[in-house]
């Protein structure tokens, strides 16, 4: 059974970075797509970033800040966030899909972390 722990999330100011972890286990993400997505308080998800073998995505309001990237021997996948905004405040999760089935596109993912807080605030 496969599983994924986020870590990484924390109170940082305007202009701040981090770095987000997403540490897989019971599967190798070499083989899977896997994305961020982040919610805000009263907001839907969205798709924040996504890795897979066709390349990094980045959705387009944190192009230029937010870099996404993949260590195998690690088995893990980091989102670097730099030049944060409040509007970047939410609850960051990531998802695999095995790329036999899925995508970056996908709407089902076959695992799921359990989140990790960011708060951009003065």
């Amino acid at each position: 059974q496969g599983r994924l722990v986020e870590s990484g999330g924390a109170l940082v100011q305007p202009g701040g970075s981090l770095r987000l972890s997403c540490a897989a286990s019971g599967f190798t993400v070499d083989r899977y797509a896997i994305a961020w997505f982040r919610q805000a308080p009263g907001k839907e998800r969205e798709g924040v970033s996504c890795f897979s073998t066709h390349g990094p995505y980045l959705t387009d309001s944190v192009k230029g800040r937010f870099t996404i990237s993949r260590d195998n021997a690690e088995n893990t996948v980091y989102l670097q966030m730099d030049s944060l905004k409040p509007e970047d405040t939410g609850i960051y999760y990531c998802a695999a899909v095995n790329e036999g089935w899925g995508s970056c596109s996908s709407r089902v993912y076959d695992y799921w972390g359990q989140g990790t807080q960011v708060t951009v605030s003065s």
